[in-house]
């Protein structure tokens, strides 16, 4: 597709699971939605042309203008990528649908991973989310489901709604003391997950949070838990739960 330089604006979702092979951002486009080359398989670069004030590309990867923040990894590529150190956002569903997508380098620069940023990187096995981090999104990292590992830093403070839906090959996970609540559906269908460790420092466990979550046997609330929600553990093999003391 080649768009014209009458265009100023592209919609969230405009080109989301086309058959593209390449896009260029002509000079025109000042505004571009979440997610709009996510799930594109045969897309393999991203570019923006040399006289656009507000966007850059690298290698075929889509940014802003001062490379802070990542905005589109094109869906065909696979294998590892290093994101730059200048990037301090990734956007929401930046890596979305990346399913040939197999290792990623967080660098420390990064503070915030959007709302299914890696949404559907079906090949993603591990990843390690640093220090520097302090918000993950909504459904970051939803049907990722070669993940076996991740690493949850202590700068977090919450697991939002779905962040690992359908993880199936996640196998267990340790909660940083410094999170307070689970989310709705964090880890449902993590039908891998065997066991979870949940500090003393989690007051909520959200709605279907483990639901589905057909290996867990075992599973400690801590007497900070206030709330569970409905259907959290719905679906388990658990075989013994003890609830907190409220008083």
């Amino acid at each position: 597709v080649t768009i014209p330089n009458s265009v100023t604006s592209i919609g969230s979702h405009a080109f989301e699971n086309s058959g593209l092979t390449s896009v260029t951002i002509p000079d025109s486009v000042t505004s571009i939605g979440d997610g709009v080359f996510s799930g594109s398989h045969s897309l393999n670069s991203i570019e923006a042309s040399s006289g656009n004030t507000y966007y850059i590309s690298e290698n075929g990867v889509l940014f802003n203008k001062n490379k802070t923040a990542l905005l589109a990894f094109p869906a065909g590529r696979g294998g590892h990528y290093t994101i730059p150190e200048s990037v301090t956002s990734i956007v929401s569903y930046a890596f979305g649908g990346c399913s040939n997508l197999t290792s990623v380098t967080i660098p420390d620069s990064v503070t915030s991973i959007g709302n299914w940023a890696f949404v559907g990187c079906s090949a993603l096995v591990s990843v390690t989310i640093p220090d520097s981090v302090t918000f993950i999104g909504d459904g970051s990292f939803a049907a990722c489901r070669s993940l076996a590992s991740v690493t949850i830093p202590d700068s977090i403070t919450s697991i939002g709604i779905q962040t690992f839906y359908g993880c199936s090959s996640l196998t267990s996970v340790t909660i940083p003391d410094s999170v307070t609540s689970i989310g709705d559906r964090a880890f449902i269908f993590c039908r891998g997950l065997t066991s979870v460790t949940i500090p003393e420092s989690v007051t909520s466990i959200g709605r279907e949070a483990f639901r589905d979550c057909s290996s867990l046997t075992s599973v400690t609330i801590p007497d900070s838990v206030t709330s569970i929600g409905e259907l959290a553990f719905s679906g388990t093999k658990l075989t013994e739960v003890t609830i907190p003391n409220p008083n």
